[in-house]
């Protein structure tokens, strides 16, 4: 593993564990986030849906305009 990447993946944990760590100081509720996320799962689930039905689809990098489902 080169040493850039390295320092992303310990800059990351760096994140999580600071922010888990405040999350906590500051007395939030670890019940509210499960919800919370479980929101914004569903919320990204049904864009992605909605995405897929008007005929958006996952992008190639030849151009932004080519999909897995055509050529938009």
């Amino acid at each position: 593993m080169s040493l850039p990447k390295l320092l992303l993946h310990f800059e990351g944990a760096a994140v999580l564990i600071g922010s888990v760590a405040l999350y906590t100081q500051y007395g939030g509720s670890w019940w509210l986030s499960l919800p919370l996320l479980l929101a914004i799962g569903l919320i990204w689930i049904a864009h992605i849906g909605m995405d897929r039905m008007m005929g958006y689809g996952l992008k190639y990098p030849t151009q932004f305009k080519d999909t897995h489902f055509s050529r938009v």
